[in-house]
This record gives C-alpha cells, structure tokens and sequence, in this order.
C-alpha cells in the first residue's frame, strides 16, 4: 500500500515538473499576440459553430504574421499583415464587418507603431478605404503627419495607391440589424430622457455595442516592436465619435525600450488614462513586469467605470492579455510556432 502510494506521489510530482518546465519555456517565448475585441462573450452563448470560425479567424491571423516574422520580415511587416486578415473577415468591428454609425454609415478607425523609432500613423473617420492599417501606415511613412481623417485621409490613401472601396462593402447584414436594436433601444430610453441633458445617451445606451476592435502586437528577430490597432467604433455612435484605437498612447502604442500595446474596450476611458503608454510607463519607471503593468491599467480602466481588455509583448518576449470583461477574443503564437487561442475568461 505504502509501495503505490509513493509510485503516485512521484508520478505527481513529475507531471507537475514537467507542467512547471513547460510553463517556464514560456517565458520570453512569444513573438506575435492578437485581439479581436472583448465584451460580454459568453460560451452559453456560443455555438459550436461560430466558436470553431472565430478560432479559425484568429488562427489565419496569426499564422499570416508569424510567416511575416519567421522569413525576417519586420514587427512593422508581421501586424499589418495580421490586423489586414483580421480587418478582411466580417466577423471582426474592423474593416469589412464594422458596425454602423447612428446615421447608418460605416466609419473605421486605425492606428500603427514602430517601436524602434516610434514612428506612428492613424487615420479615423474614415469610410472607402478596404484596410484601415494600411492608410495609417502610409500615413507614418509617406506624410509628415500622424493622424488624419475623414475625405483628407480618404484623398490621401488614394494618392498613396492604396485599394478604395464602395462603402457598401464594409456592410454586412449583422451589424446592420445590431443597429436598428440599438436605435430602438435608443428611442425607448430617449422618451424617458433627454439626450443631451443625460451624458449616458450619448451613444452608448449598451456598452457592448462598442467591442469588436482588433489589434495586434510583434516582436521581430531584429528585436523590434510594432503594434496595430483597427476597428469600427462603436455601434449607434453620433457626432463623429473618435475612440481610443487610432489614438497614439490611448489605444496604441509601441517603444523598443518597454513593450507594444493594442487596445479594445470603452474608448472614453482608455482616452482619459492613456492606458497603452501608461503601461509602457509602469515597466519604464516603475520596473514592473508586462503582466503587472497590464494588470495595473486594466484595474484604472475598470476603478474608473469602464471596460475592455488589451495585450501587451514586451522587449524581451512576454505577453500579457488582461480584461475585466467576460471574454475577448485573443491569440499568441511562440517563437517556435506553437499557437493559442483563448475567448472565454
């Protein structure tokens, strides 16, 4: 009796070696981490079938960045690559698949980050142009700008030989649906208040009706970090609303000398703590890790009275993708090509 009793306890003690060894080759492992929004993401929710698609979404995701990366391509290369799979796939509030604005039209938001230089470029407002990312990157590269929008940034993304689209692409029969409940949601709660006396009714009666953005984070062979940031805004928004996303150090942020931040959640709230370079801080100033860091402004965001999630690669490898929502859709792939997929908390 005694004899078996050892025999499981080694047996034990050796699984959990093994799990402590793997969890440890981790550890300055990963190379490529994306988000596809958080929100109320419930598995009761979920359908087999539509669990299984948004995994495979993110999977092609990450496997169209860490090609980037394993041929030698840039961080800069790899999230632009990932974030244009992400922005192409209806499933996603980015590019094709974004949400409707209250006045029925479709207005996308990017922003992009070179850690080595911090370079930066974002457009907002925008409404012909296919993939958002791509006009936040010329943006850095070809202008002496950081952030356009609306018809400016629509004239310059042409000039720049980038794909312009009709605006009927970007609609899809989903989002247009989870308009017209907002709007009735709208309505109902507008005959019981004024609108504009009620800073609540300013376009986000449900605060689910802003998730969906997607973003992504690399870290290349050279050691350079980039990140990216894409999405549609928030569903029902008025008066031109600008979110988080394509706002540097809000939604998006990179420094070789920290980590690179992608954003997704109640963009009012990661405006007013400047939550990626408020991140990049903590680990500069402070000397806490990726994880802590990430954890420390999640914790601002939510003390504040909003929401969200965000991922985070730092210099050295480590991720960290923390959120106080009930999921978020989000992936990481190593250094050697093993990936994963979470959603649910």
């Amino acid at each position: 009796m005694k004899r078996g009793f050892c025999y499981l306890l080694l047996a034990c003690c050796l699984m959990m070696s093994r799990n402590m060894a793997s969890a440890q080759k981790k550890v300055g492992q990963y190379v490529l981490v994306i988000h596809g929004g958080a929100g109320t993401i419930l598995k009761k929710n979920m359908s087999p079938e539509m669990e299984e698609a948004y995994k495979a979404s993110l999977k092609r995701a990450l496997e169209k960045g860490y090609g980037v990366l394993q041929s030698g391509g840039s961080s800069l290369d790899a999230v632009e690559a990932t974030v244009r799979v992400l922005e192409d796939d209806s499933l996603f509030n980015a590019g094709k698949g974004a949400v409707f604005t209250h006045d029925g039209r479709n207005e996308l938001d990017a922003a992009i980050m070179n850690g080595k230089t911090r370079a930066a470029g974002a457009v907002a407002g925008v409404t012909v142009i296919r993939n958002p990312v791509s006009a936040a990157r010329a943006v850095m590269e070809k202008s002496e700008h950081v952030m356009m929008i609306g018809p400016g940034a629509e004239k310059f993304a042409k000039e720049a030989g980038l794909e312009i689209v009709d605006p009927s692409y970007f609609r899809t029969e989903s989002r247009w649906k989870g308009l017209q409940k907002a709007l009735k949601e709208d309505s109902l709660a507008s005959a019981k208040s004024n609108a504009y006396t009620n800073p609540a009714k300013l376009g986000i009666i449900n605060k689910d009706n802003k998730f969906g953005t997607v973003g992504a984070v690399a870290l290349d062979k050279q050691g350079n970090l980039a990140a990216a940031t894409s999405t549609g805004g928030m569903t029902n928004k008025k008066y031109g609303r600008v979110g988080d996303s394509p706002i540097i150090g809000a939604g998006t942020y990179a420094n070789n000398n920290t980590v690179a931040v992608s954003c997704t959640g109640w963009g009012e709230y990661y405006i007013r703590n400047v939550v990626a370079y408020d991140l990049s801080a903590l680990m500069e100033y402070k000397g806490l890790s990726v994880q802590d860091a990430g954890k420390t402004v999640i914790k601002k965001v939510g003390d504040m009275g909003g929401d969200g999630g965000l991922i985070a690669l730092d210099k050295n490898g480590n991720m960290a993708m923390p959120f106080n929502t009930e999921g978020m859709y989000r992936g990481a792939v190593t250094k050697d090509g093993k990936i994963e997929i979470y959603i649910y908390k």
